[in-house]
């Protein structure tokens, strides 16, 4: 039973552009087995490259599906964009909540009458307190900006956030235990953190408040992709 759920919560990052190398991915896998993918994400290089028909696909393998955009524009845009997304019937989709509490509530009415979960975009796990500071000028660190970000979320109806493994406690603690954190920077402990700065391994990052750990570099560029799997168990 733990195994399938350490599957059942961990989203992997489908960061490829080109279709050949996705399906190679995708197909090493057996789908009547327990050691498969259960939940992807499709980002922006997948998404603006090979479009709704990489849904279609991945629906085929009856996986489910993260589409992670970040919408972040003004609330009528919003709206509209979200409007398009719903016909996809994904089970998530996000926006950035730096977009403000009415662009957020614009973007959940497109979704009134969908089963599909919308999430917010906190702070980027590539940031941390001095690109905040420095860069963004906000002059609060990433711990309280990311929480007021999730409270912002949740007064717009919002079902949930992303957020690094490093806050995902403190906002079930604040906001309510059902509040989904959906966590990226996860690498095992042995792993590069490449590009990311506010970083954690699956089993701290499962037992500190994450719903969903996302992993991409760590398992699709793994040299043996189902042992990288098996880690997680």
């Amino acid at each position: 039973m733990q195994k399938n759920n350490n599957l059942d919560k961990t989203i992997i990052a489908l960061d490829f552009s080109d279709l050949a190398k996705l399906t190679e991915f995708i197909d090493s896998f057996d789908y009547q087995q327990e050691l498969r993918p259960r939940f992807v994400k499709v980002g922006m290089e997948l998404f603006y490259a090979q479009g709704r028909k990489i849904i279609e696909y991945l629906k085929e393998k009856n996986l489910k599906i993260f589409l992670d955009l970040k919408v972040h524009d003004i609330p009528n845009t919003a709206f509209k964009a979200l409007t398009a997304l719903k016909n996809l019937e994904v089970d998530i989709l996000n926006l950035h909540a730096a977009g403000g509490i009415a662009m957020m509530q614009k973007a959940k009415e497109a979704l009134a009458d969908s089963k599909t979960k919308l999430i917010a975009v906190t702070i980027l796990t590539s940031l941390d307190d001095q690109a905040l500071t420095q860069e963004l000028l906000i002059n609060k660190n990433t711990q309280e900006t990311v929480l007021h970000y999730a409270q912002n979320a949740y007064q717009a109806g919002l079902d949930g956030i992303v957020c690094s493994a490093h806050e995902a406690q403190s906002i079930k603690d604040s906001i309510h235990p059902d509040f989904l954190t959906v966590c990226p920077g996860i690498r095992f402990a042995d792993g590069n953190s490449q590009d990311q700065k506010r970083v954690a391994d699956p089993a701290w990052a499962l037992a500190n408040g994450c719903d969903y750990i996302v992993m991409g570099r760590a398992i699709t560029q793994a040299s043996d992709k189902a042992q990288a799997l098996m880690s997680l168990l």
